[in-house]
């Protein structure tokens, strides 16, 4: 567990990076679940993930639950690392099964029958990794409970 929430309490990159993709994706998650920002809360993700997208309900339930709480985890720095590792299964999984038949580029001309394309995660894949990589870093909670910062562990 210790290696999971070990990181270097100055790592500033570690705080720029997990503070960006947790408060980019909150709204997100913040739609799914409470229905937030314009979204349709729980009951309204779920019909249109396991309907419309065809998802197993597990898959759909992880999917809100990863990136609302995943969300909180990051912008808390709390098992910063674990938070990392569920969104990067969460975009893998769109990138492969919507975004990459819509091209590179996202849809900045709101075209109707044009979806999103992949270039927004390559970003949130790259935050995603930082976060992996380094941890927390400066001001988590993850530093605060960390006994010894990460290159000291073996």
């Amino acid at each position: 567990m210790n290696k999971l929430i070990a990181t270097n309490s100055n790592n500033t990159t570690a705080l720029i990076a997990r503070l960006a993709l947790g408060l980019t994706i909150f709204p997100h998650g913040a739609q799914k679940l409470l229905g937030w920002f314009g979204g349709y809360g729980f009951t309204g993700t779920m019909g249109y993930f396991t309907t419309q997208a065809h998802l197993p309900y597990i898959i759909g339930l992880l999917v809100i639950l990863i990136e609302f709480f995943g969300s909180l985890f990051l912008i808390f720095g709390f098992l910063s690392r674990f938070a990392a590792i569920g969104f990067i299964g969460i975009y893998i999984g769109a990138v492969a099964t919507v975004h990459a038949a819509n091209g590179f580029f996202m849809n900045w001309n709101m075209e109707a029958a044009k979806g999103e394309g992949w270039e927004y995660f390559i970003m949130l894949f790259a935050l995603a990794i930082i976060v992996l990589i380094a941890g927390g870093g400066k001001a988590s909670i993850d530093a605060a409970i960390s006994k010894r910062p990460a290159e000291k562990i073996k």
